[in-house]
């Protein structure tokens, strides 16, 4: 198998320091947050913010301080901004952090029932994200809560919209999406493309299981404050790090090698760095 690619989701739109103390928000926190993450195995870090009062912003000026502070205290892993932002941003918020031309954004391909909200994303404002980030060479991470979106993703690949490489992220347990679990998964992998790579990211309890069979399978695995705060039943994370550091050990122990940022570009074929 090639080498494993962590994705750190290190913050998150949902949840609040209330909910973990550890979990960091102002640009200094997320920075030093990423960069314990990548010391521990992370090769991408996968960003939300958040503005003075924590809650979630999509605001290019706290993007740029956050990717700004992770370069000064010498962040490698990929920057990877969420253009998902919250439910109800209009496209226009959501979409500003990729006029920071980073090297990969996520792409949310269908609208799905997030919880009690609706999270909107039909093909024309997808063609719109996949059209900005293809313009400024930008990966797009297909981001993939249920089996429609694929076919959606396809279909900006069959118009020409998406890079040469597909790189899709499948989220199980969303409530309102498709179900978290090792069936769902393998649902998800078997109706991918060819040459596509993909992570998995497992919400809640599910997050543990997600990784683990992911890991067996070949793909990718992202975990984080993001979608799980918890270590373990009714224990707190002391850091995204600590859920960074058990993926890490258990990929070891099945023998599977850790990518490094720079090996982790090569996977993606990502042929350039943020300016």
């Amino acid at each position: 198998m090639e080498k494993l690619i962590i994705t750190a989701a290190i913050c998150g739109a949902e949840v609040s320091k209330e909910d973990n103390p550890a979990l960091p928000v102002s640009a200094l926190e997320l920075a030093e947050a990423a960069l314990e993450a990548e010391k521990a195995g992370a090769s991408i870090i996968h960003l939300h913010v958040r503005d003075e009062e924590g809650q979630p912003t999509q605001n290019l000026n706290y993007f740029e301080k956050a990717f700004d502070a992770m370069k000064e205290i010498g962040v490698t892993a990929i920057i990877q901004p969420s253009t998902g932002g919250a439910a109800g941003m209009t496209w226009k918020e959501r979409i500003q952090p990729v006029s920071l031309n980073p090297e990969m954004a996520t792409l949310d391909c269908g609208t799905v029932n997030f919880g009690e909200e609706i999270f909107v994303n039909d093909l024309p404002l997808m063609r719109k994200f996949a059209e900005e980030m293809k313009k400024r060479n930008i990966l797009p991470e297909l981001e993939c809560f249920d089996a429609g979106n694929i076919n959606n993703a396809l279909q900006l690949n069959k118009e020409g919209l998406l890079s040469d490489h597909l790189h899709f992220d499948l989220v199980l347990g969303v409530p309102g999406a498709l179900p978290a679990s090792v069936k769902t998964l393998l649902f998800m992998v078997e109706l991918l493309p060819p040459g596509a790579t993909w992570t998995a990211a497992g919400i809640g309890r599910w997050q543990l299981p997600v990784a683990i069979h992911t890991i067996l399978m070949g793909g990718h695995v992202r975990v984080g404050f993001e979608d799980n705060i918890y270590y373990s039943k009714g224990v707190l994370a002391d850091s995204n790090a600590q859920l960074v550091s058990r993926v890490v050990r258990i990929a070891k122990e099945t023998g599977r090698e850790i990518a490094s940022p720079s090996e982790a570009r090569k996977i993606l074929n990502i042929r350039k760095g943020r300016k």
